[in-house]
């Protein structure tokens, strides 16, 4: 099923029948500000593990692959993630934006969305309906990107549909995007790391270590 809202201002009463889905424990796939996504409520452990078997069929990662998830704002971030000062300066300059910043987790993250180092990556993305989405649910959304089963990512509804229909409850129409992976910098160690140079300038991060 696709649902079609407007990727500037979001009709709030779609915005509620997506919510629905998600609290029901459903998968679904939407737009964010640097590809189509497909997530799912962290608080549904059924719902995640569904999404990493999703993430272990489509694109051969292992079971219980740690996924990243999105937030609201940077208040929002400091429930589920430890933000130092410096990292604190840095998201409030960055974001919402096309970033994954990789944090210490809080107890508040469920366990099934840990890795071993007990860090999470988390986004705010500048993106109405994504952040729409989390506000109406309430909670942030755990999230992987939509792509094809060679890796490459997937700009439209159409072709998710296509790929993913029999395994998400639920399609989000925002319209095309032009795909692009985001910026990942590790913030949970002592010095910041640049893991992937996406979309967004770094600006003054570019010194850091580049893994």
């Amino acid at each position: 099923m696709i649902i079609e809202l407007n990727p500037e201002h979001p009709q709030p009463r779609r915005v509620d029948q997506v919510v629905e889905v998600l609290k029901s424990g459903g998968l679904v796939a939407y737009p964010t500000d640097t590809v189509y996504g497909i997530g799912c409520d962290i608080f549904n452990k059924k719902a995640v593990e569904r999404l990493q078997s999703l993430v272990r069929e489509i694109k051969g990662q292992p079971d219980h692959s740690p996924l990243s998830f999105i937030c609201r704002d940077l208040s929002n971030i400091s429930e589920y993630a430890l933000v130092n000062d410096f990292a604190y300066r840095t998201l409030r300059r960055m974001l919402p934006g096309p970033y994954t910043f990789i944090l210490e987790a809080t107890k508040l993250v469920p366990r099934v969305m840990l890795n071993k180092r007990k860090t999470v990556g988390i986004r705010v993305p500048e993106s109405p309906i994504a952040l729409a989405l989390i506000e109406a649910l309430g909670n942030p959304v755990a999230n992987t990107s939509a792509t094809h089963p060679d890796g490459e990512l997937i700009p439209d509804p159409w072709t998710i549909e296509e790929l993913y229909g029999h395994s998400v409850d639920l399609i989000v129409d925002g319209g095309y995007v032009f795909p692009e992976p985001s910026t990942v910098i590790d913030f949970s160690g002592d010095l910041p790391q640049l893991i992937r140079k996406g979309k967004g300038p770094v600006g003054d991060l570019e010194y850091v270590e580049l893994i």
